[in-house]
């Protein structure tokens, strides 16, 4: 909830901008904190966080942030499972931090169940028993699709019956908790969205283009690093389950050093998949903002990018 003494003119500003991997987000937020003067971009994209995944992540290079603040880039260990509760609790306190500073804090990313935790807060599900936990997990999918339906049964109607792992959850909350998982997710807390002046811009670019982009980009990291990077990490031996182990380009590459595949399939499976994902992030980001988020539908240009830029400002500036 907002805080009573917070009129909407006096929230501070909060810049935002999303959209799928390879839209051109990180040039669109470090040409807007040039034109703010004071801005600080924080990173919202889950893969970013990794110190060892700058370049299959494609992070922003010390070139590419143009001597712009940057936070919550590479500060996780890949042996850490990161998410988005961590992850909401870090940027409430960056967000917080550059406020303080007389800075305009600007959030850009991918992963929209980070974006949606931080503004609207998170369910307070308590631990789920691992004995519970575990014989779910063990059920074949339509044991536990149709144990939901007596337990859940508007998360059995809204769920895939084939989705094994969004069907082991809710089943795994009603049991444990006695609650659907429905019902805790409408009693979200620790969302920030009443306490700030929002500033968003969703970029959804022609999708050829965006396939393109994606594909172009996946032959420069292999050309520049990719492979090596990958080696190192997978040097380390860690636990395979771990977010930075399944990050995209680190299993396919893996099957190319392990000699399963050559480079050039690995760069094929590799932009299969980041094809795959970019889709996935472009219909989230299409459909579960408000409708009344500005959302950008052409290829961005460094003329576009100076345009939005600007618009985003006078927003900000403006309330």
């Amino acid at each position: 909830m907002a805080s009573p003494s917070i009129s909407p003119a006096q929230r501070p500003p909060l810049a935002l901008i999303a959209g799928p991997t390879a839209s051109g987000k990180s040039a669109l937020a470090v040409a807007l904190a040039k034109t703010l003067e004071n801005g600080i971009v924080i990173n919202a994209d889950a893969s970013q966080v990794y110190a060892d995944l700058a370049i299959l992540s494609a992070r922003p290079s010390e070139d590419e942030m143009e001597g712009i603040p940057h936070r919550l880039f590479g500060h996780i260990d890949a042996a850490e499972a990161h998410n988005a509760a961590r992850w909401a609790d870090e940027a409430r306190g960056a967000i917080a931090e550059a406020h303080a500073a007389g800075k305009v804090p600007i959030l850009v990313g991918g992963t929209g169940l980070y974006l949606r935790t931080l503004l609207h807060g998170i369910a307070p599900v308590p631990e789920i028993d691992p004995a519970i936990r575990d014989a779910v997990r063990a059920m074949e999918v339509a044991d536990a699709h149709a144990s939901l339906v007596h337990l859940d049964p508007a998360a059995a109607a809204r769920l895939n019956p084939a989705d094994r792992t969004r069907i082991a959850r809710a089943l795994e909350v009603v049991q444990a908790t006695g609650r659907t998982l429905g019902d805790w997710q409408q009693a979200r807390e620790g969302g920030i969205a009443d306490d700030i002046a929002l500033a968003p811009f969703l970029l959804l670019p022609p999708r050829d283009w965006l396939r393109a982009r994606c594909d172009r980009r996946l032959v420069q990291m292999f050309d520049h690093g990719a492979i090596a990077e990958a080696e190192a990490l997978l040097a380390r031996r860690l636990d395979p389950d771990l977010p930075a182990m399944r990050a995209i380009g680190v299993p396919q590459i893996a099957r190319h050093l392990a000699g399963e595949i050559s480079r050039a399939e690995a760069l094929d499976l590799t932009q299969a998949a980041t094809r795959q994902y970019a889709k996935r992030q472009f219909t989230w980001f299409r459909h579960q903002p408000p409708p009344d988020w500005p959302r950008g539908d052409e290829s961005l240009s460094v003329d576009n990018i100076n345009q939005i830029a600007i618009i985003l400002r006078d927003k900000l500036l403006t309330g």
